[in-house]
């Protein structure tokens, strides 16, 4: 007969963080669409919507932070300042996808409807947390548009205005990549670092990448060093882990072969 007690003992030994609770990933999802949609929903009561908003907070700061003093509990005041400006550039990210891509009809539809909005939208968001040094819940944040969307940024990542991420799927930026103003990446984007060893957390692991550069799809852009000069177009499938200067063209010949099948 199994001994329930003792198997309970037996994981309750195992349990080795007494911080870990999964309703912290919880109430952060939660949390984060409830701010998009107190952002961009419309009409909708702003007073009372960051008021609910505060409270969630309130829930997550009780479960993130856990210094004694509660330090992460003052954020709140000065995140909420940020909104407008944070809310400014989500509008240009908006305008640029509309803008770009042919297949939008309305600015209506790339709010509602595109990931790679959505995507850029949470790591806005998450940014402004994660430069307070708000722990966890900034990953949690972008893990979860991660989970909707496809779509891997970093909430460390740095990233101008204009920015657009045709189809999306598949982009990952990490922590240290800066990506400047009027860059457009393509579905399967990967801005990651030429090493992952934990001795180099501190230092900058992810390309630069300057202003209006466009990088077409499934192209591989690695290390802490390698910049991509304004002005310059990445062709699909590329793998780079050196700079390019300005008005650079980069591409990839792959050998394709095309044989008549046998005929039956």
């Amino acid at each position: 007969m199994v001994n329930k007690i003792e198997i309970v003992n037996q994981i309750r030994a195992h349990k080795q963080n007494a911080n870990l609770n999964f309703r912290l990933k919880e109430d952060t999802h939660r949390f984060t669409k409830e701010l998009f949609a107190t952002l961009f929903n419309f009409p909708n009561e702003l007073v009372e919507d960051l008021e609910r908003l505060e409270r969630l907070f309130e829930n997550l700061v009780e479960l993130a932070c856990w210094e004694i003093d509660k330090k992460c509990s003052k954020v709140w005041d000065d995140y909420v300042a940020q909104l407008p400006e944070i809310l400014r550039k989500l509008n240009l990210d908006a305008e640029a996808i509309y803008k770009n891509d042919p297949a939008a009809t309305t600015i209506e539809e790339v709010y509602l409807a595109y990931p790679g909005f959505y995507a850029i939208a949470i790591y806005r968001l998450s940014h402004a947390l994660y430069k307070k040094g708000f722990p966890i819940v900034p990953r949690l944040m972008t893990e979860y548009a991660h989970h909707v969307t496809g779509v891997d940024i970093n909430p460390g990542a740095v990233i101008g205005e204009h920015f657009f991420m045709d189809h999306a799927t598949g982009i990952v930026i990490g922590e240290t990549a800066i990506i400047k103003d009027h860059v457009k990446l393509y579905q399967g984007v990967t801005l990651g670092a030429l090493s992952v060893a934990k001795d180099l957390q501190a230092i900058k692991r992810h390309p630069t990448i300057e202003d209006h550069v466009t990088i077409y799809a499934n192209a591989t852009i690695l290390g802490g060093d390698t910049v991509i000069g304004a002005n310059s177009l990445i062709g699909g499938n590329v793998w780079l882990t050196k700079s390019v200067p300005p008005y650079s063209l980069v591409s990839h010949k792959p050998e394709i072969l095309i044989r008549e099948l046998e005929k039956k």
